[in-house]
């Protein structure tokens, strides 16, 4: 079977069809099918509660997720299911204390479900779905499959260097990504190699052409401003600019030898607040090798090496 991201087969006829009744939700048993619902409750016990119509399901909080019951993961991994779709096997039926049939699911085994089946034999190259869980300055934690939660590092997220992982991502945003690394059963994930390579960028852009830009840094000599995620061009320093200002700027001169871009800030002015746009992902395969990001004239060669040995970025 195929492991998601929590949410993902919510609202699938199949998942749908296994929760229409005591028989459906007896046979998923049987058959050991992850289904997902909507987390209604977190009781004072921090158990979760699932609403079929017919019948309430819960999910006893040792049974929330790995590590609850261990004590490597705390609590507010469960509380924060709440309203939310979750992931679980059904365990059982049971009477609870007002001799009410309920069912008995746990999250924790349709997490090692996924774990043994999906994610002990992803390999470094291997590129996979993902779904934004939390932004954090230093990077986002994305859910690789049901719950199960992996980092990828704001260095990973694109070639343009950003301030902070919320100018490309929200929580809740689908996206693909690259298994970076695997470390004692932790994923490590990239983004950048699926955003194309300088000249899959570049081929969007012409000399003379005045366009759109993001200025990123300022230095002595040169102000660099992102064309695209995984692109950016070097302007001369202009007064009076700051990093993060939305820019319109005049493309000078494409230079693939020396993998520069020559551009003429027009204009500058403060961005304006929005959610950023669902990534552009140039590569669609399932797994990649290495990345090479650098033209082949190109006196600079940068590469992504993801197989047989663990990635190295080389420039």
């Amino acid at each position: 079977m195929k492991f998601y991201p929590e949410g993902h087969l919510f609202d699938t006829f199949e998942n749908r069809a296994s929760m229409q009744s005591p028989a459906a939700l007896a046979e998923a048993m049987r058959d050991e099918k992850i289904l997902e619902a909507r987390a209604v409750m977190c009781d004072s016990k921090h158990n979760l509660i699932v609403d079929f119509k017919f019948m309430e399901g819960i999910i006893p909080r040792e049974e929330g997720a790995i590590g609850i019951r261990e004590g490597t993961v705390r609590d507010i991994a469960i509380i924060s299911r709440v309203n939310r779709p979750v992931s679980f096997l059904v365990q059982d039926f049971i009477r609870d204390e007002y001799g009410r049939i309920v069912a008995l699911l746990s999250r924790r085994a349709a997490q090692e479900k996924c774990r043994q089946e999906y994610i002990e034999g992803l390999v470094p190259g291997d590129v996979i779905a993902a779904k934004i869980t939390h932004i954090e300055p230093f990077g986002v934690f994305a859910d690789i499959g049901c719950g199960i939660v992996s980092l990828l590092p704001i260095d990973s997220i694109s070639v343009s260097r950003i301030e902070h992982p919320k100018e490309r991502f929200t929580v809740g945003m689908d996206i693909r990504a690259v298994v970076k690394s695997k470390e004692n059963g932790r994923v490590t994930l990239s983004h950048k190699e699926l955003l194309g390579t300088w000249e899959e960028n570049v081929a969007h852009f012409r000399p003379g052409e005045t366009v759109a830009g993001t200025i990123r840094s300022i230095e002595n000599y040169g102000v660099f401003v992102e064309l695209a995620p995984n692109l950016a061009g070097l302007a001369e320093v202009k007064e009076n600019i700051l990093p993060g200002q939305q820019t319109s700027v005049f493309i000078k001169s494409i230079l693939p030898s020396r993998m520069k871009i020559k551009l003429i800030i027009i204009e500058t002015f403060d961005s304006i607040p929005g959610k950023p746009v669902p990534p552009k992902y140039f590569f669609q395969g399932q797994h990649m090798d290495e990345f090479i990001y650098s033209p082949a004239q190109s006196e600079k060669y940068m590469v992504t090496k993801f197989s047989p040995s663990p990635q190295k970025e080389d420039s």
